[in-house]
């Protein structure tokens, strides 16, 4: 396994990281994605550390808090071993004081979650969504007091708007406090709007991307193809409606490239999307889902190995959409992309 910085952080993590929302399985969305128990957990996070993958992500909000309590059911007796992140920020109930990012919201959500993985500290406590009714300088400062307190080793967030986290960093610089070194986000070669304004942002600003979602939530396992549509019992049925949109006909094309290169390689589909994710400036790690053990070891496969410049091209070009304004005039114009050139 490669362990890479995660941003300019001092903290090495895994290229490929464990996903824990398939754990516990309550609810409509949760149910959907996965209903391991706590037995599978332990054997998947057994199969995550013969590889090198020591990551595992999980959040507040997933099956309700069950997610946090099977995993640190499931890495219990090897705390050392393993790095936890988790997230919040996320509605966990009715009350007013049930979500968002307030210095009472965040004290109690951390404790919560500590109680529930079995741990007296989280390596990396991530912001679920932009509160944008707690100040910036009360969220930030509350961070620093958790660092602090040994709570938390480290700060990110997740599915923030890039002058929200700018904003962040800003905060932190003037009061001297600890910056965000993560960003949660969505990427995939059917999603590449993170790489317009946050893949910028993140390069200047030192946070490492974490990808979740890598194979377009689930668009991209191998199962769908023109001639295939969604089989029964795919969890898509069950979430699409909750899943960011892609135009069919984009779809196909991504598709139909993925599966000329795993043609060429002897790669799967989903080891080929995954594979040219880690190949993307600022991407610290991907964050794997998986039901079952097949599932895991498949998408495992995504490393020790390199797409060739050339199949690497062939998936840019199926993929690429024209970015939204201001990026486009850079995106189609010489003389623009003098001025600002793309990373990617």
């Amino acid at each position: 396994m490669e362990y890479r910085q995660l941003g300019q952080s001092g903290l090495r993590v895994p290229a490929l990281s464990f996903g824990a929302g398939t754990f516990g399985g309550q609810g409509p969305l949760f149910a959907a994605w996965g209903q391991t128990d706590a037995s599978e957990a332990r054997r998947l996070v057994d199969i995550c550390l013969d590889a090198g993958v020591t990551l595992f992500d999980t959040a507040d909000v997933y099956s309700g808090g069950a997610s946090e309590a099977i995993l640190g059911e499931a890495i219990r007796g090897r705390r050392d071993a393993v790095l936890v992140s988790t997230k919040t920020g996320l509605p966990m109930g009715d009350s007013p004081q049930d979500w968002g990012a307030s210095r009472a919201r965040l004290i109690r959500a951390v404790e919560d979650a500590l109680r529930r993985l079995g741990t007296d500290y989280i390596d990396l406590l991530q912001l679920h969504a932009y509160d944008a009714s707690t100040p910036t300088d009360e969220v930030m400062a509350t961070f620093d007091r958790l660092i602090a307190a040994g709570k938390i080793r480290y700060a990110g967030v997740s599915n923030y708007p890039g002058w929200q986290v700018m904003k962040v960093q800003a905060v932190a610089d003037r009061h001297g406090w600890p910056r965000l070194v993560a960003h949660q986000v969505y990427y995939s070669l059917i999603g590449r709007a993170y790489e317009a304004d946050l893949m910028p942002l993140a390069a200047d600003q030192g946070l490492g991307a974490l990808v979740w979602s890598p194979l377009g939530w689930g668009r991209l396992t191998g199962k769908i193809s023109r001639d295939r549509p969604i089989p029964v019992g795919s969890r898509l049925h069950a979430t699409e409606q909750f899943a960011p949109p892609v135009e069919a006909e984009h779809l196909y094309r991504v598709i139909d490239a993925l599966e000329a290169v795993a043609a060429e390689t002897g790669r799967t589909v989903p080891q080929i999307a995954i594979n040219w994710l880690l190949q993307r400036p600022t991407v610290s790690s991907v964050i794997l889902g998986a039901r079952d053990e097949a599932q895991l070891r498949q998408n495992l496969g995504a490393v020790g190995w390199t797409l060739a410049p050339e199949q690497v091209a062939l998936l840019d070009r199926a993929s690429e959409v024209l970015p939204p304004y201001p990026h486009t005039p850079y995106h189609q114009q010489e003389g623009f992309a003098r001025l600002a050139p793309r990373l990617v």
